[in-house]
C-alpha cells in the first residue's frame, strides 16, 4: 500500500541513475557541456552587441535564441550536477524551488519555439521581399517580435503553472532528473483532467503554429528561389534558410524523442537521458551552425584572431 504525505513542501528528485565508477565521468561530461554552451552563447551574444556590423535583424533576433539556450541550461544543469554527487536520499527541493525550476522549463520549451517563429519570419521577408526588408525590419519590429515570442510563451506557460499549483499534493518524489509541469501534477492524488486538456492543446497549438510557419515559409521560399534566376538570391537563401531548419530540426528531433518516450513508462532512463540532451545539444550546437554560416561573425572572429596575433609578435 502506497504511503501518502499530503502537501509536503520537501520534495526528492529521483534524477538520473549514476554508480560509483561512472558518477565523475558523468558529472564531469555534463559540466564541460555546461561551460561550452555558457561560453558560446555569452560570447556570441556579446559579439553581436559589440560589432555594429551584425546589428541586423537577423543577428538580434538569434541573441533571443542564444538566451533562451543560456535560461534553459542555468536551470537545470547546475542541480543536476549537484545531484549526481548526492546518494538518491539527500537528493532533495523545496516545492517553490520546483515550481520554478518547472515554470523556467516549460518556458525554455517554448520560448524554442517561438523565438524560432519569429527568426522564420525574418528570413521569409529577406528572402521573398528583399526590396522591403529594410522598411519591414526596423528596429520598432524587431522589438516587437520579441517581446510578442517571450510574451506569448510567458502567458501559455503561466496559465500551464497555475493549473497544476491549484492542486492538493500526496507524494514527493519527482521522478525525472529535473521539475517540470508533468512531474508536478503527478504528485497529486486528485482529477488531473484539465491539466491534461490544457496541456494537449498547449502543445498542439504551438507545434501546429511552430511547424505551419515553417512549412508555409519555406514553401514560399522554395517557389521563389525556383522562378528566380537570381544566382546570388538563390545561394543566400540557401546558406540562411539552411542553418535556421538545421537548428529548428535539431531542436524538434530532440523534443519529439521525449514526447514519444513518455508512452513508455519502461524506458525512463532513456527518457531522462533525452530530456537532458534536449537542453545539451541544441544549446551547444546553436552558436556553432550560426557562427560558421555567418559570413560577418567569422569575419570579425577573423580580425579579432589577427589583431591578437599581430600585438603578440609586436612584444617579441
Amino acid at each position: 500500500m502506497e504511503n501518502y504525505t499530503y502537501n509536503s513542501f520537501t520534495l526528492q528528485m529521483e534524477g538520473i541513475k549514476v554508480t560509483k565508477d561512472t558518477m565523475y565521468p558523468v558529472f564531469f561530461l555534463y559540466f564541460i557541456s555546461y561551460i561550452v554552451i555558457m561560453v558560446m552563447n555569452i560570447g556570441i551574444s556579446i559579439l553581436i552587441v559589440i560589432d555594429k556590423n551584425l546589428h541586423q535583424p537577423m543577428y538580434l533576433l538569434f541573441c533571443n535564441l542564444s538566451v533562451s539556450d543560456i535560461i534553459g541550461s542555468t536551470h537545470i544543469v547546475p542541480r543536476l550536477l549537484s545531484d549526481i554527487l548526492r546518494p538518491p536520499s539527500e537528493r532533495l527541493i523545496s516545492y517553490y524551488e520546483c515550481v520554478v525550476q518547472a515554470f523556467t522549463t516549460q518556458f525554455f520549451g517554448t520560448t524554442s519555439h517561438t523565438v524560432l517563429m519569429i527568426m522564420t519570419f525574418d528570413r521569409y521577408v529577406a528572402i521573398c521581399h528583399p526590396l522591403r526588408y529594410a522598411a519591414i525590419m526596423t528596429n520598432k519590429m524587431v522589438i516587437k517580435l520579441t517581446v510578442s515570442a517571450w510574451g506569448v510563451a510567458f502567458v501559455l506557460v503561466g496559465i500551464l503553472l497555475g493549473l497544476t499549483i491549484r492542486l492538493n499534493r500526496c507524494r514527493t518524489k519527482i521522478m525525472n532528473p529535473f521539475c517540470d509541469n508533468a512531474s508536478l501534477f503527478k504528485l497529486s492524488c486528485e482529477s488531473v483532467f484539465v491539466n491534461n486538456v490544457y496541456g494537449l492543446t498547449f502543445t498542439v497549438v504551438l507545434l501546429s503554429a511552430s511547424i505551419g510557419s515553417i512549412v508555409l515559409t519555406y514553401t514560399q521560399i522554395t517557389i521563389v528561389c525556383l522562378t528566380s534566376k537570381n544566382k546570388s538570391l538563390n545561394s543566400k537563401a540557401l546558406k540562411t534558410c539552411s542553418t535556421h531548419l538545421m537548428v529548428y530540426l535539431i531542436m524538434m528531433f530532440s523534443g519529439m524523442i521525449i514526447i514519444i518516450l513518455h508512452r513508455f513508462p519502461q524506458y525512463s532512463d532513456y527518457r531522462k537521458l533525452s530530456a537532458i540532451l534536449f537542453v545539451l545539444v541544441p544549446g551547444s550546437l546553436n552558436p556553432i551552425i550560426y557562427g560558421v554560416q555567418s559570413k560577418e561573425i567569422r569575419k570579425f572572429l577573423f580580425e579579432m584572431f589577427c589583431t591578437k596575433k599581430c600585438l603578440a609578435s609586436c612584444k617579441k
